[in-house]
């Protein structure tokens, strides 16, 4: 985050926490949408904030919400819709794309999404852990990328790390992501859209550690939806 204080009226959370209650994506969240009434203020606020993404609440009671990373608005992505539920406490949320369903589950928040509203990435499958914990930077290329390798794949246990590779805004809303590399980001901590991808393509559920230490959990569903979940942590209330 940059040198900038938190407004009243905003939470800051970390989506995806680790079992130890540490890591995780950290996301903003402004209860009253209507304080940032268009674009360009929006747009100014999820900049000055600098987390790879900041939630609007329009209307707590229906859920609708508006995704905004420093740089761009985004239809759908997946760590600020699960801090959005646990922190609204709400089994639906509105998005341009669709409606997403959520639930709790003990310490975990999940929601249900359609793999067709996540931005294309490219999964990479790594031959070892070690491979992937090797990389020092992102690796060569231009795209969103989300490298992997087996844990134990027997009990469906992945280690991942995700790179938006991306050196300027160059990005529309099609392209954009959690983590989309607006504002320097160069790991993304925790990414829930890529989650889903790699679930979907393997067709079976996941415990995905990614990045220093943060969880990812998905389970895909015969109809094309897969269901992501997390723990959720309160920072600092507004």
């Amino acid at each position: 985050m940059n040198d900038f204080e938190v407004p009243e009226g905003i939470d800051v959370l970390r989506v995806f926490c680790g079992p130890d209650g540490r890591h995780g994506n950290a996301l903003g969240v402004v209860r009253d949408g209507r304080r940032y009434p268009d674009n360009e203020s929006r747009q100014v606020l999820a900049r000055k904030l600098g987390f790879s993404e900041t939630v609007f609440v329009d209307d707590p009671e229906r859920g609708t919400v508006d995704i905004r990373t420093p740089g761009l608005r985004l239809p759908f992505a997946g760590h600020p819709l699960v801090g959005a539920a646990w922190l609204l406490d709400l089994e639906v949320l509105e998005l341009p794309v669709g409606d997403v369903t959520a639930r709790q589950d003990g310490e975990f928040t999940w929601i249900t999404a359609r793999t067709e509203w996540v931005p294309p990435r490219k999964l990479e499958r790594y031959a070892s852990v070690a491979d992937v914990d090797a990389l020092t930077e992102p690796p060569p290329g231009d795209g969103w990328l989300y490298v992997w390798a087996w844990e134990d794949e027997a009990a469906g246990r992945v280690r991942a790390r995700a790179f938006p590779r991306r050196d300027d805004e160059r990005a529309d809303s099609r392209s954009g992501g959690a983590g989309a590399r607006t504002g320097g980001i160069d790991e993304d901590e925790a990414t829930g859209a890529a989650a889903m991808l790699l679930s979907a393509e393997l067709g079976r559920a996941l415990n995905i550690r990614q990045g220093r230490g943060s969880q990812i959990l998905t389970a895909p569903a015969p109809d094309g939806t897969v269901e992501v979940g997390g723990r959720v942590l309160l920072v600092a209330a507004s």
